[in-house]
């Protein structure tokens, strides 16, 4: 049997009344009936779990529960959500393919005084998500956006790997072709903090192999599987170790966040110069360009394209002193 929870009294927000102002909106959590206070017009950006049910905040039930709509990216994924927790908030599908049509009549409804929640398949809307479009547009056209906030893949990723947190820089997803993955990496590859990328897991295998290789194998990263989910897997070690494993291992299933540190490197840039040189003419004495770039960046964890740059460069110098 379940009871009904008066919610707490809050301040009035500014704005007109809800054209729904007679709805008796309820949410159903730890079997109590629980009755949302009405929302204030406007769009309500609503984080969501990303795997685990239980990781809803009551704020944002309350808010999916009082809401005219529910703008869901995928309404399949969403009503699961809301059919968990009793809700019967009507969804509206808005997605990437959503045009300026859609937008417009979103934006109209709220002018009119609905309070809509914008929700993605999981986490927080915006982040790797169609959402910034129809926030923009509401922004534009005077409406109030209210954050809810909670659950994100980025932030319970960099958590977990074991990597500073200091800074961080959330790259979202790779280019899939090989060739401007690896323009992508390389760009990255003097971001001064912990990369955050998100990965499909059949391509995962050949991102950690352009990554080691561009990045240099030796920087400590992590692989991330299924966060909060029931087979939740988290790999630590070296690019060059996760490269290996998941070539062996092939890719894996679930949703993947990749995390990188930065490259351990406590000289100087002067020291890591001369010593990169030292290392390189060592290596051109007996071997090819590309086989002693190749052998100089394993040993030093450095990006291969950099390193065999760097070889062209000192073998240019060599033949002009002979």
């Amino acid at each position: 049997m379940t009871q009904r929870i008066e919610p707490a009294r809050r301040p009035r927000r500014d704005g007109p009344a809800k054209s729904t102002a007679t709805k008796v909106a309820t949410f159903t959590a730890f079997g109590l009936a629980t009755e949302a206070e009405p929302l204030a017009p406007g769009l309500h950006v609503v984080a969501t779990p990303i795997g685990n049910l239980r990781d809803v905040t009551i704020r944002a039930l309350a808010t999916l529960a009082a809401a005219d709509a529910v703008l869901a990216e995928d309404t399949r994924v969403t009503r699961t959500l809301l059919m968990h927790y009793g809700i019967t908030t009507p969804l509206v599908a808005y997605h990437e393919h959503s045009n300026a049509a859609v937008r417009e009549r979103m934006v109209r409804r709220m002018l009119d005084g609905e309070a809509l929640a914008l929700v993605s398949d999981a986490g927080t809307p915006l982040v790797s998500d169609p959402g910034f479009k129809l926030v923009q547009a509401a922004i534009e056209a005077g409406i109030c956006i209210t954050p809810i906030p909670g659950p994100s893949a980025v932030m319970t990723a960099i958590v977990a790997a074991g990597l500073p947190t200091d800074r961080f820089f959330f790259e979202g997803f790779l280019p899939q072709k090989a060739g401007a993955r690896r323009n992508r990496l390389s760009a990255l590859a003097t971001v001064p903090g912990t990369l955050v990328l998100f990965e499909s897991p059949h391509r995962l295998p050949e991102m950690l192999a352009d990554a080691a290789e561009v990045l240099g194998g030796a920087r400590p990263a992590a692989v991330a599987r299924e966060l909060t989910k029931m087979f939740e897997t988290i790999r630590r070690g070296t690019l060059a170790n996760l490269n290996d494993t998941f070539a062996e291992e092939g890719a894996p299933k679930g949703e993947v966040v990749v995390v990188i540190g930065t490259a351990p490197d406590e000289a100087t840039p002067e020291e890591a110069d001369a010593g990169l040189d030292a290392a390189l003419r060592v290596a051109l004495a007996r071997h090819s360009i590309k086989d002693a770039a190749s052998l100089v960046a394993d040993e030093t964890g450095q990006p291969r394209r950099a390193v065999y740059n760097r070889a062209l460069v000192l073998a240019r110098e060599t033949d002009a002193d002979a």
